[in-house]
């Protein structure tokens, strides 16, 4: 539901306040352009797509009766238009039937790593636990380790890459992604739950092979030592 700066804003657009109005567009345009580009099928549409959001939000602001929050409004008529650019693109789909479509119904962890149901003391439990990296803060290849992150969201499955971005990267509440994307929370769960595993395991593969390379260096050094 709207709340006290929702209330402010959406007087300030009405009273024509355009510092409002590119306060609002800063805010919201980076996950705009990210949920767009899961309707469309290239960058270029997506921000046509996006531009013509913001042309309806401000048509459309005299008539918003405050049934949602602000944000899941702009949202919602994002969705619209995207849906209608898509078609003329041909290649839009619903985000709910866009997951759908994704969904393999493989594991989102290899089930190898994991001991059998039936075993003795851990049914279930980790054989092969998640290996452990340096975090940014020990300053151990952190800019690499960013650019790694980034690739493996990239290479997600659109909705996956959609609702990672929107959770992790805008900081919104997983109520937010499911009003905007108009998805339940079962489905929101294991969208985000699958994009986030996929992401570990790039940083995981990535962190290994350091530790591969930086022990054969070391290898190396000491067999030239006298």
């Amino acid at each position: 539901m709207p709340d006290r700066q929702d209330d402010a804003t959406i007087a300030a657009l009405r009273g024509g306040d355009e510092r409002a109005f590119a306060a609002l567009v800063d805010l919201h345009t980076s996950a705009l352009l990210r949920v767009a580009m899961a309707y469309v099928p290239s960058r270029a549409v997506a921000e046509e797509v996006v531009q013509e959001t913001w042309i309806a939000v401000m048509r459309g602001i005299d008539g918003f009766e405050g049934r949602s929050s602000l944000k899941t409004w702009i949202f919602r008529i994002l969705t619209n238009v995207a849906m209608r650019g898509g078609s003329r693109e041909r290649r839009s789909v619903p985000f709910a039937a866009l997951a759908a479509a994704e969904d393999t119904g493989e594991p989102s962890v290899d089930p190898d790593r994991f001991l059998p149901p039936g075993h003795e003391l851990f049914p279930g439990h980790w054989a092969i636990m998640p290996t452990r990296w340096p975090t940014p803060e020990e300053g151990l290849l952190a800019g690499e380790t960013r650019t790694v992150i980034a690739e493996a969201i990239e290479a997600l499955p659109k909705a996956q890459r959609t609702v990672l971005a929107l959770r992790d990267v805008e900081g919104w509440s997983s109520e937010e992604v499911c009003a905007a994307l108009e998805i339940t929370a079962g489905n929101q769960r294991i969208l985000l739950h699958r994009a986030r595993t996929r992401v570990r395991a790039a940083i995981e593969e990535y962190h290994g092979a350091v530790e591969d390379v930086t022990a054969q260096l070391m290898n190396d050094t000491a067999e030239q030592d006298p």
